[in-house]
């Protein structure tokens, strides 16, 4: 047996599941914790997104100077 298969068969054996997440203990309610976390993520995700594309458009315009300045 390859190792990444009896990985899967020892999860297995002991109950847990590879392919689902665990149900969440409250009947899939978030804790005031975990929506907090939640929103925090969310939005640092928005940022480091927004940073991302201008970054991006930097890199852009970086590269037509350049090939304007070649010529």
């Amino acid at each position: 047996m390859e190792p990444a298969i009896a990985g899967v068969s020892r999860w297995r054996r002991n109950g847990l599941s590879v392919l689902r997440p665990a149900r969440a203990a409250s009947g899939g309610r978030l804790r005031d914790t975990e929506r907090g976390e939640l929103e925090r993520l969310r939005r640092e995700m928005a940022e480091k997104n927004k940073r991302i594309r201008e970054l991006e458009m930097e890199r852009d315009v970086f590269k037509r100077c350049m090939a304007l300045w070649v010529k």
